[in-house]
C-alpha cells in the first residue's frame, strides 16, 4: 500500500488527515532534534510534544475546554508565561560583565537592526501590520520576547513564531560563524583586546534594574511588562536578600514556566492552522532576521574598528544578540581560529547581556510604535 492509501485508511475511522498525519511527524522531528542534537531541548521537546498532541484526532486535550486550551488561555492569552520567564531569565543573568564596559550597550542596539527590517519586508510581501511586527520579534532572537509580541499582535501566528525563534536559536553556533568571516578579514579577527577587570559596587548593580525599569517604562509605558519583569528577576539577584526568592525564579518557576509554554505552544500547531504558505513565510522571514542582525552587529563592530584605530575586534558585534551565553561563545571560537591565544569571551559577554538587555527593549519599541496604530 502507498502513502497515499495508508492516509485514507487512517482517515476514516480515526478522522486523521494528512496535515494531522505531517505535523505528528513534525513534532517527532522537534523532540529527535531535542534530544539527539539537544537543539534547545528544554522547549523543542515539549512543544514536539504538544503538536503531537494538539493532531491527535476526538481527544479535545487541545481544544477550547481541553487541558492544554485552559493553558492558552491562563498563560498566553494573559501573557502570563513569558512574563514569568523573563523573571527566571533576569534572576538568571550578570550584568556585571555589560556594567564593567557601558559602551558595549551599542553592540546590543547594533545586533537587533534586522527586527525593523523584517518588519518592512513582511509589509511589502503581504503581511499585515500586526503580522509583520510579530515576524519581525523573531530578530529579538529572545523566544520570551517573540511569543510575549506575538500573543499581544497576532496570537494566531504565536506556533510559527515560536518554532522559528527558538530552532534558529539553537542553530546559532552553526549560523553564526559563516556570517562573521564572510564580513571580517583575518587581521580584523586577530585584534587582541586587553581585559581589565572594574570592580562594580553592589550599590551600582542593585540601582540598574531599578533604573531602567524606570526609564523604559517612563518611555514606551507598553513595554513596561516586558522590562519590569526582567529587572525585577535581576534585582532579586543582586540585592542578595532573597537567595530562596533568586533560586526559586532561575530553577522551580522557570522551568515549571517552561514546561508549560512549551506545551501550550505545541498545542497551537494543528495540521490545518500550521501547513500554510503563510507558515513558511515566516520560517524564511525570520532567518532573514537572524543573519541581518548577526550581520548588522559585524558591521557596526568593524565601524568601532575603524574609529578605535583598529584596536577594536569587530567579532563582538556578533556577540550583540540575545542568544547567551551561546553568541559570546561562539565569538570566542571564531577569535581563536585565527589567533589561538586571543581572548575575546569577557568582552563577548558584555555584548551579549547588552544583547539580551536590547532584545527586551527593541520587542517594548515595536510594541509602543505600533499599539496605538492597530
Amino acid at each position: 500500500m502507498d502513502l497515499s492509501g495508508l492516509l485514507g485508511v487512517l482517515s476514516g475511522p480515526m478522522h486523521l488527515t494528512w496535515q494531522m498525519v505531517v505535523m505528528i511527524i513534525i513534532g517527532g522531528i522537534l523532540i529527535y532534534l531535542a534530544i539527539a542534537k539537544e537543539y534547545e531541548p528544554m522547549l523543542l521537546l515539549p512543544i514536539g510534544f504538544g503538536a503531537i498532541l494538539a493532531n491527535l484526532p476526538l481527544t479535545g486535550i487541545a481544544g477550547e475546554n481541553g487541558l492544554l486550551g485552559l493553558f492558552y488561555k491562563i498563560g498566553i492569552e494573559t501573557e502570563l508565561f513569558p512574563l514569568l520567564l523573563f523573571i527566571g531569565l533576569g534572576a538568571m543573568t550578570d550584568f556585571g560583565p555589560l556594567l564593567e564596559n557601558p559602551k558595549m550597550a551599542l553592540l546590543g542596539a547594533a545586533g537587533h537592526v534586522g527586527i525593523f527590517a523584517t518588519i518592512i519586508l513582511a509589509l511589502v510581501i503581504g503581511f499585515g501590520l500586526d503580522e509583520a511586527a510579530s515576524i519581525g520579534a523573531i530578530g529579538t532572537m529572545d523566544g520570551p520576547t517573540a511569543i510575549y509580541v506575538a500573543s499581544r499582535l497576532a496570537p494566531q501566528m504565536l506556533a510559527p513564531i515560536a518554532v522559528a525563534a527558538y530552532s534558529y536559536m539553537a542553530l546559532v553556533p552553526i549560523i553564526q560563524p559563516p556570517v562573521m568571516r564572510l564580513l571580517t578579514t583575518d587581521a580584523e579577527r586577530k585584534v587582541h583586546m586587553a581585559y581589565t577587570q572594574r570592580e562594580v559596587s553592589k550599590t551600582t548593580r542593585v540601582l540598574f534594574p531599578i533604573v531602567v525599569t524606570i526609564i523604559v517604562s517612563l518611555m514606551a509605558p507598553v513595554a513596561s511588562p516586558l522590562i519590569a519583569t526582567l529587572m525585577f528577576g535581576n534585582l532579586m539577584r543582586e540585592s542578595g536578600v532573597v537567595d530562596r526568592l533568586s533560586e526559586a525564579a532561575q530553577n522551580e518557576i522557570a522551568n515549571v514556566t517552561t514546561i508549560l509554554l512549551g506545551l501550550t505552544i505545541g498545542a497551537t500547531m494543528s495540521g490545518e492552522n500550521f501547513i500554510r504558505l503563510d507558515t513558511f513565510y515566516i520560517l524564511a522571514l525570520g532567518l532573514f532576521a537572524f543573519l541581518l542582525d548577526m550581520g548588522g552587529g559585524v558591521l557596526f563592530g568593524k565601524l568601532l574598528y575603524v574609529l578605535s584605530g583598529k584596536t577594536f575586534n569587530p567579532l563582538l558585534g556578533a556577540a550583540g544578540i540575545s542568544a547567551f551565553p551561546m553568541a559570546a561563545r561562539v565569538v570566542q571560537r571564531v577569535g581563536q581560529e585565527s589567533d589561538f591565544e586571543n581572548f575575546l569571551l569577557m568582552h563577548a559577554i558584555g555584548a551579549n547581556t547588552a544583547g539580551q538587555l536590547g532584545s527586551v527593549m527593541a520587542g517594548g519599541i515595536v510594541l509602543a510604535l505600533l499599539m496605538p496604530l492597530l
